[in-house]
Formats: C-alpha cells, sequence, structure tokens
C-alpha cells in the first residue's frame, strides 16, 4: 500500500504542461559580433577621414559611438535572460518569474480553480494572457507576441482541461 501512495505522489507530480516563456531578441550573438564589427569598420574609416581633415577630435568622438552601442546591446541581451517558467501537475500549477539576475519568485495555484484570460483585439490577436483564480490575477507572457500567445494560450488550456478531466 505504501508503494501505491508513492507512486501517486510521484505521479501527482508530474508536469502534465511545462513552457519557459523567453523574451524574442532578433540578433543571436554571432549577428551581433558581425553587427558591431562593420559599426566599428565604418566608424574606424570615419575617424580616419575627419583626421586626415585635420579634424582629429572627432575621431574619438566615433569610438564613444561604438562603445555606447555595444553597452546598449549588452543591456538588451542581459534583459533577454529574464524567463517565466510554467508548469501544471495534476496538483498545481506554478509560474516561476526569473529576473535578468536569475532571482527566481515561483506563485502556485489550484489547477482546478485557474482559468486563463486572455485579452484579444480585431486585427492583432491576443494581447495579453492573465491566470486568475480566488480573485487573484497573475499577468504571464507580457513579451510574447500574438502568434506565440496564441499557442500557449491553446497549450495551456488543453493542460489544464486534461487535468481537471483527470486523465493528467
Amino acid at each position: 500500500m505504501a508503494e501505491q501512495d508513492g507512486a501517486d505522489a510521484a505521479r501527482a507530480e508530474e508536469p502534465v504542461f511545462a513552457a519557459v516563456l523567453r523574451p524574442h531578441r532578433s540578433l543571436s550573438p554571432r549577428q551581433f559580433g558581425l553587427l558591431l564589427a562593420f559599426i566599428g569598420g565604418t566608424c574606424f574609416a570615419s575617424g580616419l577621414l575627419f583626421w586626415s581633415l585635420g579634424a582629429w577630435p572627432i575621431a574619438g568622438f566615433f569610438g564613444l559611438d561604438l562603445l555606447a552601442i555595444q553597452l546598449a546591446f549588452r543591456m538588451n541581451f542581459r534583459a533577454a535572460e529574464a524567463r517565466e517558467i510554467v508548469e501544471v501537475t495534476r496538483e498545481r500549477l506554478t509560474v516561476t518569474r526569473v529576473d535578468a539576475r536569475g532571482a527566481a519568485h515561483s506563485i502556485e495555484l489550484n489547477p482546478y480553480w485557474a482559468r486563463v484570460e486572455v485579452e484579444r483585439r480585431p486585427h492583432f490577436g491576443v494581447t495579453a494572457i492573465a491566470l486568475a483564480s480566488h480573485g487573484r490575477r497573475l499577468p504571464i507572457g507580457g513579451f510574447l507576441v500574438p502568434d506565440e500567445r496564441e499557442g500557449f494560450v491553446a497549450a495551456l488550456d488543453r493542460a489544464l482541461a486534461a487535468v481537471r478531466a483527470g486523465r493528467g
């Protein structure tokens, strides 16, 4: 009998659905390197031109431009480390938010009571997703594009329906 209880407990904690939601970034690290090399080459050539014309102080400003661009992109890549982890088991719906520094904060909801609320706009699709339960509302997936939100909502709704029907 104890073995059966252990198997049931393990099954209850087995994920029915799991998704890691990450912000989209249009440049990969390799593409960033290529872009920075192109901008650096352009700044260097422009700096040489101004140097040859006797306006040597301007050449230094091109270096500052390159430094500012690199810093802005590095901050953007660091912000891209933020993510949301959504996991549904037979006993709980967990949303874990991890910020860019790696600090995690988890919120647990009962999958039998939780519902997915969706805001839609014509011609745009899903513009916002929230989980609601017992008067609480938890926005999720804010950095997803509308098509990704559609797919995520459909998959999460299926998982919650499966848990409620006892198929999870």
